[in-house]
């Protein structure tokens, strides 16, 4: 009994600590990084930025995950989310605003979770992708 009640005291412990994090916006664009490095992802709204239009108009996140091989994964408005595995503009994960791990964020369609395991993603449709270093998945 003793061993339940320490389990579930930790749970509760775990999910009170966890919180949806915000990060500012830089021109409608949004940028945030897993604390290890590897992956960073960046939010365009609809309508797209100054610099960046997305191929659907948007809204859309990317996020790019470094080693051990380097690949981007972009969820637009709509469809499933797309693998890429030869990027030619490989910039990612500068560190300034981190996503702890435990907490969520959210913007738009789009909601993200960052754990240990490693970093999940979803439109509220559900479609979306998962991204770690030892394994990646779309769904």
């Amino acid at each position: 009994m003793r061993s339940f009640l320490v389990a579930v005291i930790a749970l509760m412990s775990t999910n009170a600590s966890a919180v949806e994090q915000t990060f500012p916006a830089d021109g409608g664009v949004v940028y945030f990084n897993m604390p290890s490095g590897n992956v960073g992802c960046q939010y365009t709204p609809a309508g797209g930025s100054d610099v960046y239009m997305p191929e659907d108009g948007g809204p859309e996140l990317g996020c790019d995950r470094i080693e051990p091989a380097y690949q981007r994964f972009i969820l637009g408005k709509s469809g499933k989310a797309k693998r890429y595995q030869n990027v030619g503009d490989t910039g990612c994960c500068d560190g300034s605003h981190t996503l702890k791990y435990g907490n969520s964020w959210k913007k738009g369609p789009f909601s993200c979770e960052a754990t240990k395991a490693g970093l999940s993603c979803n439109r509220d449709d559900g479609h979306g992708f998962f991204i770690s270093r030892s394994k990646t998945e779309i769904h």
